[in-house]
């Protein structure tokens, strides 16, 4: 596609986005009842028109039609999982609501949040995820040696940070005794 033929594609595709959207979020929002997943669903056709664009606009195809079959299939597919998870409801119940977080657990994932990437995921895969070194060098695609200094690295800012807070909550309680 040359240079000329590519801002042409881009120019009808906005074209007849903005034609069309409008009334297809319209229609889409008139058969689901959800202004916002009807939305959703066009913003979703329309991108994945765009990545087939050039079949879709040879002359054979419906660029609108196919856009609005996409979205509404979209749409069911969406109520379909949501019909799914009602029905679960029903036989099971609620959920469960699940206890806050330990003041431990908010430290820890605050302080984790604080380290370089690379070592918050060694710690995480090889502490909470019960993973030998081995294997966080093979999913991290590292020597083992690194993933050793990662540990080492993050062990030792975790301490100083975990520290830090645990002075923290010791200097809070003792004001409140």
């Amino acid at each position: 596609m040359t240079g000329k033929q590519a801002e042409s594609a881009v120019t009808d595709f906005d074209l007849i986005y903005a034609a069309n959207a409008p009334r297809l979020v319209g229609q889409l929002y008139l058969m689901i009842g959800d202004l916002a997943e009807a939305q959703d669903c066009v913003q979703e056709a329309f991108a994945k028109a765009w990545l087939r664009w050039d079949s879709l606009t040879d002359g054979r195809g419906d660029p609108i039609g196919w856009v609005k079959t996409t979205a509404y299939r979209m749409a069911v597919s969406h109520w379909r999982h949501w019909k799914s998870g009602v029905k679960a409801l029903r036989k099971h119940g609620a959920p469960l609501d699940a206890p806050e977080p330990s003041p431990d657990a908010v430290a820890l994932r605050d302080a984790l949040a604080k380290l370089p990437k690379s070592q918050r995921v060694a710690l995480v895969l090889h502490h909470l995820n019960d993973m030998r070194v081995e294997d966080v060098a093979r999913e991290l695609r590292v020597a083992p040696g690194t993933v050793k200094a990662r540990l080492s690295r993050g062990r030792a800012a975790l301490a100083v940070l975990l520290a830090d807070w645990h002075t923290d909550v010791l200097a809070t309680e003792e004001s409140h005794a």
